[in-house]
């Protein structure tokens, strides 16, 4: 092939066209860097869409991960018993943490569907009005948060029963000859003794639940009327929809600073006794 261009052009290539690269570059980022200083000052000042998504990610983690320990630990307590089946029965439980959350958020929109789906069926069997699930703004969280629930209460039922195979024997025995019963020994002897499993668990789940993403853009992309947009759907909004960057850029700062402080006060209530 014939080259138009001269050798010492082809060897030699202009040094000023990285100089020109390089102030272009230098031009593009000054707005930029001044456009995140003045959206972060804007989010720290108080933006109603943002302190709304704010809290709506904190009420959401709680819930989802409040409900998701309670019945991890409940799990992990009736696992750790020598019953017929176990052994399958912990199987399938933790099927529901081996699927992607994408595919599960896609099942539970036809499951959660007011009219063709099978969770109002099931609702009407008890003898209850149907809801309108993610349709609703009153109903929609708590949709999502039973999304997060019925998909990670495997993991927190794994560290738990974790945590039980570790306890040691010889307090159950001794609560045994003191006539404790049951209810006894497991709120006085296996409560304490698994805190600092319990907290890890909590720890985990409450990082990934305060950066759920997936099931919730996948479900709703933040609605009806932006009543499941949390910090994360309203980052990727910001960012990829409205292409504000700086703003975007300032959330994904303050999403980072939220879960580092609740990292930290898990931790700091892991080296507390109850």
């Amino acid at each position: 092939m014939v080259s138009f261009l001269a050798p010492s052009t082809r060897r030699n290539p202009n040094p000023g066209a990285f100089v020109n690269l390089a102030a272009i570059a230098s031009l593009v980022s000054r707005p930029l860097v001044g456009s995140i200083a003045v959206e972060r000052r804007r989010i720290l000042t108080g933006d109603p869409r943002f302190r709304d998504a704010f809290f709506r990610t904190l009420y959401f983690t709680f819930l989802a991960v409040s409900v998701e320990t309670v019945l991890g630990v409940g799990m992990a307590v009736l696992f750790n018993r020598e019953f017929w089946g176990r052994g399958l029965a912990r199987t399938l439980s933790i099927l529901p943490m081996m699927a992607t959350p994408t595919a599960i958020a896609l099942v539970f929109v036809m499951m959660y569907h007011p009219t063709l789906g099978v969770m109002n069926y099931l609702v009407s069997l008890v003898g209850l009005a149907p809801f309108k699930w993610t349709y609703s703004s009153q109903t929609v969280l708590y949709a999502l948060a039973l999304v997060d629930v019925w998909e990670w209460t495997p993991l927190i039922m794994l560290i738990a029963l974790a945590g039980l195979a570790a306890l040691p024997k010889e307090p159950y025995e001794s609560a045994l000859i003191d006539g404790a019963s049951g209810l006894q020994s497991f709120w006085h002897i296996t409560l304490p003794l698994l805190r600092p499993t319990i907290i890890v668990a909590i720890l985990f789940r409450s990082i990934d639940a305060l950066k759920t993403f997936d099931i919730i853009f996948v479900m709703t992309q933040g609605g009806p009327s932006n009543a499941s947009e949390t910090i994360n759907i309203l980052l990727f909004t910001q960012a990829f929809s409205y292409f504000s960057m700086g703003y975007a850029s300032s959330m994904a700062v303050a999403l980072f600073a939220i879960v580092m402080g609740a990292s930290l006060i898990l931790m700091k209530v892991r080296r507390v006794g109850w």
